[in-house]
């Protein structure tokens, strides 16, 4: 059998020493371990963003691996820690609907409220080495998830902002901002049926805008639209950052139109 993956999402950045300890907590307790980091440059707090992020990587990870998601701004609060069982991938989150747009209905979800499988000296403000990480390693090595906890019946979850259908289009909003500054929009490209005519994209029109298969086909700073590899209408700049020039964030409203 592999030795196990463990993957490592976090809002840390690289510079800091906080990543390199919660390696420290899980290989002092299972030296087999494989850890992967998916990122640690997450947006400091951004549970929209570490939530999208994660549904767009994890669903290409094989049985196998434990990931570990560490983007949690009420750490030291009332809120829970969870292990979450999806379909074939195994999750330590806090409880903050970070894991919740990825599709499928859990198999089970158990609050952790064991310390025997903590470190003996809890942070209030640590909880990612303290607690998910040897967690984690214990999940790695074969240890019964039934011990950690109550299975929880209920837990915070986040929702795709809803798309509005036009008579002439549709009207959605950013939900990402890539490190290209592309805008990724909640719009799915399979309500697009033909080729889009207008945009508008903070309540500005862009009729220069031209509708394409994918970047090559626009000339460089040209702005473009497309169905993006996760198969959500995006707003890009060949070879430049639309959200730059466009001033547009998450939230952004983003209107589709074509003619009749």
């Amino acid at each position: 059998m592999p030795d196990p993956i463990i993957t490592l999402t976090t809002d840390f950045g690289e510079d800091s020493p906080y990543v390199a300890a919660m390696k420290g907590v899980i290989l002092c307790m299972n030296p087999s371990a494989r850890i992967v980091d998916l990122s640690h440059q997450i947006p400091p707090q951004d549970v929209r963003h570490a939530a999208f992020f994660l549904a767009e990587c994890i669903p290409y990870f094989g049985p196998e691996a434990i990931h570990v998601v560490v983007v949690d701004p009420g750490v030291g609060s009332n809120r829970s820690l969870l292990y979450v069982e999806l379909g074939v991938h195994r999750l330590l989150v806090p409880d903050n609907g970070c894991w919740t747009l990825l599709t499928g209905k859990p198999r089970r979800v158990i609050r952790l409220a064991e310390p025997g499988y903590w470190r003996a000296d809890v942070s209030n403000t640590f909880h990612g080495r303290d607690i998910l990480a040897p967690v984690a390693a214990c999940v790695s090595v074969g240890t019964d998830p039934a011990g950690f906890g109550p299975v929880a019946d209920h837990w915070k979850r986040l929702e795709m902002p809803a798309v509005s259908h036009l008579a002439d289009g549709y009207c959605g909003e950013v939900i990402f901002v890539d490190h290209f500054g592309n805008l990724i929009t909640n719009i799915l490209g399979a309500l697009v049926k033909q080729q889009a005519t207008q945009l508008v994209v903070a309540d500005q029109p862009f009729p220069e805008f031209v509708w394409v298969r994918t970047y090559a086909d626009a000339k460089p700073g040209q702005l473009l639209a497309l169905v993006s590899g996760s198969g959500f209408v995006e707003v890009a700049i060949a070879q430049g950052n639309a959200a730059e020039r466009l001033g547009a964030r998450t939230g952004a409203k983003v209107i589709l139109r074509w003619e009749h």
